[in-house]
């Protein structure tokens, strides 16, 4: 299965909520996971996305370019949250989710890989190595980048906050 990056949409409302009380907010997540299971919402509809295994690389690349939000990991901790899975949650207040989508509507997909290859990638061990070692393309990345995007996009345009982790 793997190590899978996660996200959460909140109302912000909700997202006060879950920061003051995580054990809530795990089951609010559950709630969503459940009640999107089987529908297939486009990305600026859904409460829930996943960036699968390319978060590592995501990060990466991010970092790489310097960009001023961690849409990868979250800004912010969350108090008292025990572990998910792979680490607590963490979560981007509503101001910044509005924050990451005005930088992701000046960073295009391109620029994320511009001068990247594979074997950069496995060479900085980045999860998931084999996928790099193999030399597949980049273009995974990219496109959860872009779906990413878009589900960010639509948080900030609702006002909501996002919480974060890897499972």
């Amino acid at each position: 299965m793997g190590m899978i990056g996660e996200y959460a949409r909140l109302t912000a409302a909700e997202f006060e909520r879950a920061v003051g009380d995580p054990d809530w907010a795990y089951r609010r997540v559950r709630e969503l996971t459940e009640q999107e299971w089987d529908e297939k919402l486009p990305w600026d509809r859904a409460c829930r996305f996943d960036t699968d295994k390319m978060w590592h690389a995501l990060d990466f690349l991010l970092r790489r370019i310097g960009f001023p939000v961690d849409i990868v990991f979250g800004e912010e901790e969350i108090p008292g949250a025990e572990e998910w899975s792979y680490g607590p949650p963490r979560c981007l207040t509503p101001a910044q989710v509005r924050a990451a989508a005005d930088a992701l509507d000046v960073t295009p997909p391109a620029r994320l890989t511009e001068g990247v290859t594979p074997a950069d990638l496995a060479e900085a061990d980045i999860y998931p190595t084999v996928v790099w070692e193999r030399g597949e393309p980049l273009d995974e990345v990219t496109a959860h980048y872009e779906a990413l995007a878009v589900f960010l996009r639509a948080a900030a345009r609702d006002g909501d906050g996002v919480l974060l982790w890897i499972s």
